[in-house]
């Protein structure tokens, strides 16, 4: 059926939105795709779910080409599954949680993993029923502190969520695999460019985790790759570790008067002109010092609690990878919060020295007359190891220790990946330097492994007749997310730029001038193109002028805009590749066979 913009539920915007801060947003909200009904929460219009829809067809034919079925479950669930995960916990603030008339509690999906697992146990339980991989698009449910960015990151959205599930390890590799290559078809179809990258696992849990990022400035990840082929999410990147240094020989630590040197470029400047090195030793440089940096972390339960790195004066902390890295050394699993400590969190713990901090208060013995210091935990930069000497806090204002050497004179709790990953940083796998680049999270595959099999017993008979605890995969892809990246991605200075895989039309037909010739050409043709198998939108609207029409043809952004007006006289029409820019006479009695062939051909 031919959409007629004189009747379709349309109303395009001249003006941003206020609150849009990305193109994406800007224009799906100018075109008319979407509109506002709360922060992070979206309504979608007739065009925008043509999108949304055929965005996820490509993801359902792509599932129905790996085996995997079709399920779909409530939004709405009660919280027992989740208690027995500890993720009604875990989630923290980030969870929408509710009470029914009966007082009894629920909760607003964030993700489904619970009541696969629940439902495969309920259905399931020999080794012959697996491999077994099942799907939803669904809505999820999301907290965010700040919801940004239109669809990119909303409180309210729509994602593909599968699960595999298979008797054994070996099983789960093959499926993870599958899901990936799907994966990688999916945004192929899409015309959406992705890079898999390395990531971590976090509260999900899990043995090997990937995202695909589309590449973009405005994105929230930041990720990194070498010419060798490493690719990482930041959070995931290992540090390449130094070797050991033998610190048999080693000079005693020292601690020297530093007054006024609170910060590392105070500091460097002071050692300098205090304790100046050989010029063989060359001067001293912030990658000298260690710099002990006081956080607070914000547990799922609420608790805070008070954490200090040690890392090297010339690296920043990097809060992402640590709230992705500390879970290890954390008493509770789940989501948590990392942000420097504040003035109540240092007023609990009266002897930090700010500007002077050292490393001994992780030591059952205080170490440089630091008396009375509780213990604190304490982790380090996996570029702090035995032998190395640094220029770090002595716990008295005014006051560094010179040659303070890892191994001997402070010890830690644990290494934590905590730091700034710089361009220039060698790749792990030695494949060389790494460059860096932002992206959007598009998708995200997990080996997710025996986690929630074990907490909600999901087990089933081997060949033996033994009960064996299945093993899962989750496989994620933001569909929302997915139609907004495009529109990102794809539009210029007039407005959207569709690919055709997702177009909300395969034509725009404009009736443009005022002669009722004019009009019935147009209407003809937007049959005949229908007639074709196209999909058509016709903007037939009759008191609006040339330039609101094409106006409202280039900000829609379908591919192939289709103009009747004065050429009619001669027996052409103009048509245009939105994409290319070009134009192009055609006469009426071809302009069928030309679209359709544009259109099928690319």
């Amino acid at each position: 059926m031919v959409l007629r913009l004189s009747k379709l539920f349309l109303r395009t915007l001249r003006e941003d939105p206020a609150d849009a801060e990305v193109a994406s947003h800007r224009l799906l909200v100018r075109a008319g795709y979407i509109r506002r009904a709360a922060p992070g929460i979206y309504t979608w219009l007739p065009l925008g779910l043509s999108v949304l829809r055929k965005v996820e067809q490509i993801i359902r034919e792509e599932m129905a080409a790996i085996g995997a079925q079709e399920v779909h479950f409530p939004a709405l669930l009660p919280k027992e599954p989740y208690e027995a995960t500890n993720r009604w916990t875990e989630y923290g603030e980030g969870l929408f949680r509710l009470k029914d008339r009966k007082g009894g509690d629920y909760l607003l999906a964030p993700t489904h993993e619970e009541m696969f697992t629940l439902l495969v146990k309920d259905l399931y339980s020999s080794y012959k029923d697996l491999p077994l991989s099942i799907y939803q698009i669904q809505n999820k449910y999301r907290d965010e502190a700040r919801p940004r960015a239109g669809l990119l990151r909303g409180r309210e959205f729509i994602m593909k969520d599968s699960y595999s599930f298979d008797v054994d390890d070996a099983g789960l590799e093959a499926s993870y695999n599958a899901h990936r290559a799907a994966y990688l078809k999916i945004f192929e179809r899409l015309g959406l460019e992705v890079i898999p990258v390395t990531a971590t696992a976090g509260a999900m849990g899990g043995s090997r985790s990937e995202e695909f990022l589309h590449p973009t400035d405005i994105g929230e990840d930041t990720f990194v790759r070498s010419a060798g082929g490493y690719t990482a999410n930041v959070e995931a990147v290992t540090t390449v570790v130094p070797a050991e240094i033998d610190f048999t020989n080693a000079p005693a630590a020292e601690i020297r008067d530093t007054p006024n040197t609170p910060t590392i470029d105070t500091l460097v400047a002071a050692s300098n002109e205090l304790v100046p090195r050989s010029e063989a030793d060359g001067p001293w440089t912030a990658a000298d010092t260690l710099k002990n940096v006081v956080l607070a972390v914000t547990l799922p339960t609420g608790e805070r609690q008070i954490v200090v790195l040690g890392v090297p004066g010339d690296r920043g902390v990097d809060l992402k990878r640590v709230e992705a890295n500390i879970g290890a050394y954390l008493p509770v699993a789940g989501e948590i919060a990392v942000e420097a400590a504040g003035e109540e969190d240092l007023a609990r713990n009266p002897l930090i020295v700010r500007g002077y901090l050292g490393p001994g208060m992780s030591l059952g013995a205080p170490l440089l007359g630091l008396e009375g210091a509780a213990k604190l935990l304490y982790l380090v930069d996996p570029r702090v190891v035995n032998g190395t000497a640094w220029v770090t806090g002595a716990n008295m204002a005014g006051k560094h220790v010179f040659g303070l050497v890892a191994g001997r004179d402070f010890t830690w709790d644990g290494v934590i990946e905590c730091t700034e990953v710089r361009a220039g940083d060698e790749a792990p796998d030695g494949s060389g330097p790494l460059e860096t680049a932002r992206g959007i999270e598009m998708g995200h595959i997990f080996q997710l492994g025996r986690k929630y099999a074990e907490a909600l017993e999901l087990k089933v008979l081997d060949q033996n007749g033994k009960q064996v605890v299945v093993t899962m995969g989750s496989y994620g892809v933001g569909v929302t997310r997915a139609v907004a990246a495009l529109a990102e991605s794809n539009h210029d200075a007039k407005g959207l730029v569709w690919p055709r895989s997702v177009a909300p039309a395969d034509v725009h037909v404009v009736a443009v001038g005022r002669g009722e010739e004019i009009f019935a050409a147009a209407e003809q043709l937007a049959l005949d193109l229908e007639g074709a198998g196209l999909e058509v939108i016709y903007d037939d609207r009759p008191k609006v002028s040339p330039g609101v029409k094409f106006g409202d043809a280039e900000l829609v952004g379908v591919p192939t805009i289709l103009a009747v007006g004065r050429g009619l006289v001669d027996g052409v029409v103009e048509i245009k590749d939105r994409r290319s820019g070009e134009a192009e006479n055609v006469a009426v009695d071809k302009a069928v066979d030309y679209v359709v062939n544009a259109v099928r051909s690319n």
